[in-house]
């Protein structure tokens, strides 16, 4: 299965010599650093949980701005003392940075997404090395963690969560098997932007519907699109999965007069995943997702996945402790 195709290609991602460790990154770039680093400055959430998961938090000097403003501030507070005293400086996230405030923190590595060329370039042209992140697929989610290990010299950590992920992927694929395709259930996706947010072929949020056992309605091959409203109608989706959403619930949705004849709403198939840092799709706690989408989508079958048990299980493994 494609999502497993990372093994064989991951490794043409690193090169070690006795003076350098060189990373290709998501954008296809060369990253060299003469050292595991030590001061890193991690603006993306997701990827921070990453790091936290290696057991590596206390490398961690900067993190993103969103660890502090949403919900995931608690976990992260039980993780990491300093972010508890929010001691640990943020200089931007996703939407802005401040290069300024990075450079202040002396960081021997700045992880950041891709897209953010402007201070990409300013940060590097610096001397301080970038990782740029982008990913579209569960694949990228496994090289990520890959890559991480190899950087924080924890390649055995890495190892073991991807095998475990691995491992409970294959727990409900196996499952998964046994049912008709011609039984698979079509799907609509919503991300939290509005209800006609929905992603497409070549993304997350596509590999984990289908590994659930479903077929999304949106077949273009695109990781993000919004579609009319006469669209998603026409599609007529047998199930509604909706990322968390603090703004709109699945009862709003069942309460839409536009939505009243879709088969999701009148057999009252529309599901909401939990908080975010429970089943964060970029992260290797999309296996949580999975369970919870399949459950769903097959709840003749698979009806035990979305337990608490499950949820504790993997926060066990993953960060050596729950929540």
């Amino acid at each position: 299965m494609k999502w497993f195709l990372f093994l064989s290609v991951v490794l043409h991602a690193v090169s070690v010599s006795a003076h350098t460790l060189e990373i290709i990154d998501f954008r296809n770039k060369t990253v060299r650093l003469k050292a595991h680093p030590k001061r890193i400055v991690c603006l993306i959430e997701s990827a921070l949980s990453g790091i936290y998961m290696l057991n590596q938090g206390n490398r961690i000097v900067g993190v993103s701005k969103n660890v502090y403003q949403t919900d995931v501030y608690p976990y992260y507070a039980a993780l990491d003392k300093r972010i508890k005293d929010k001691r640990l400086p943020a200089p931007g996230n996703w939407d802005s940075v401040s290069v300024e405030g990075i450079l202040a923190l002396q960081p021997d590595l700045v992880i950041m997404w891709a897209q953010q060329t402007e201070a990409i370039e300013a940060i590097e042209n610096a001397g301080i090395p970038v990782l740029g992140v982008f990913m579209d697929s569960i694949e990228d989610v496994f090289l990520e963690i890959k890559i991480f290990g190899i950087l924080t010299n924890s390649k055995k950590r890495s190892n073991e969560i991807i095998a475990y992920t691995q491992h409970e992927i294959s727990s409900v694929t196996e499952r998964i098997k046994s049912i008709d395709k011609g039984k698979n259930p079509s799907v609509y996706y919503v991300w939290a932007q509005s209800l006609l947010n929905t992603s497409c072929k070549g993304s997350v949020a596509d590999d984990l519907i289908a590994m659930a056992g479903g077929k999304n309605i949106c077949t273009e091959t695109k990781e993000h699109i919004v579609i009319t409203m006469e669209r998603l109608i026409s599609a007529n989706p047998e199930v509604i999965i909706m990322w968390h959403n603090e703004r709109l619930d699945p009862r709003d949705l069942m309460l839409n007069k536009q939505l009243r004849n879709i088969k999701a709403i009148r057999n009252k198939r529309v599901y909401e995943l939990p908080e975010v840092f429970h089943c964060d799709l970029w992260t290797l706690k999309f296996q949580y997702a999975l369970k919870l989408m399949a459950a769903w989508l097959h709840p003749e079958l698979l009806c035990d996945l979305g337990s608490k048990r499950e949820l504790d299980k993997m926060f066990q493994m993953l960060y050596n402790k729950t929540f």
